[in-house]
């Protein structure tokens, strides 16, 4: 027979598994009466487990949330799944690095052996670390609050403090940054906020029927919004040129950009951008000589960041 410790490891990852058991089930399971199943439930309940009685032709037992967190269990997937999530919580801008570092060594501490060393080989190194002004967890939490309550947010935003009255709708993150999804309602317009300059004033408007993201999809939704456009997720201004190399060296540094191979060692490629000229610009990253083929948008584009950098350098060379 398992110990009784073991015993309510095994009852407490059963309770865990689904909303409702019958008493009579889980004595079962544990091949123990149903009066050992009470007292192990009796013990749980000491540890600041809420385990509630169900009523029924059987009666039962339910896990519910407690107002502390008592002892967790995790099986092993879970266990390394959460380690995994808390070395990478530097690239999350959501200020709880620091937090995340002691959560991480307090979970590594309890671990067994086995899962030691699989955790301690999972090494993960973010390329790109949250800024300094990252979001305030509090911050984070409370627009979530508002979006989950459906109220009404008030809030100063950015450097001059501007007052904004939002219904808020998603908290996306993109690029270690924070960001709100939020109808505003002075603009009569959809918005996307940054987190880390959103300063909340209290307490929340009413509360606001909800509408639905231009397009109902949130990712969509935002992607069209970051390439400057307002319809679809699509860049704006999209053209062809032929780069002056093989499309093998240029196949590293293409993006979201189309490249084939266009003969003596060219390639064509086809990119689009938030306007011409930045468009016009991207394409001197690939350091070659560069023939623009279409829309004529872009051969303009391309004259006036000529005529632009031209006069950069004669202004440079003057004494």
């Amino acid at each position: 027979m398992p110990s009784t410790t073991s015993r309510l490891l095994v009852l407490l990852s059963l309770l865990q598994t689904r909303r409702d058991w019958p008493g009579k089930t889980l004595a079962e399971r544990l091949e123990i009466s149903p009066r050992t199943v009470r007292r192990d439930v009796d013990r749980l309940r000491e540890m600041g487990y809420r385990v509630q009685a169900t009523k029924g032709p059987e009666g039962g037992y339910r896990l519910d949330a407690g107002s502390e967190l008592p002892p967790l269990l995790f099986d092993d997937d879970q266990a390394i799944a959460i380690g995994f999530a808390l070395q990478s919580a530097t690239a999350m801008g959501a200020g709880i690095e620091e937090a995340a570092v002691r959560a991480l060594t307090t979970v590594r501490q309890v671990m067994p052996s086995r899962l030691r060393h699989r955790l301690d080989a999972l090494k993960v190194t973010p390329l790109r670390q949250a800024d300094a002004d990252a979001a305030s967890p509090d911050v984070l939490v409370a627009l979530a609050a508002a979006i989950h309550a459906g109220e009404t947010l008030r809030f100063d935003y950015g450097v001059s403090e501007d007052r904004r009255r939002v219904e808020p709708h998603h908290l996306v993150t993109s690029d270690a940054r924070w960001y709100l999804i939020a109808w505003d309602l002075d603009k009569d317009d959809w918005r996307i906020f940054r987190a880390d300059r959103i300063a909340p004033r209290i307490p929340n408007g009413p509360r606001f029927v909800r509408r639905e993201v231009p397009g109902g999809d949130v990712r969509a939704f935002v992607s069209a919004r970051f390439k400057g456009s307002k319809a679809h997720d699509v860049w704006p201004c999209r053209g062809r040129v032929i780069v002056d190399l093989p499309l093998r060296a240029v196949s590293p540094f293409l993006g979201d950009a189309v490249a084939e191979a266009s003969g003596d060692g060219r390639t064509m490629i086809d990119a689009g951008s938030w306007s011409w000229v930045a468009l016009a610009a991207s394409f001197g990253r690939f350091d070659a000589a560069i023939e623009p083929i279409e829309p004529p948008e872009l051969v303009a584009a391309f004259a006036t960041l000529a005529d632009r950098y031209g006069s950069g350098a004669r202004n440079r060379t003057r004494p």
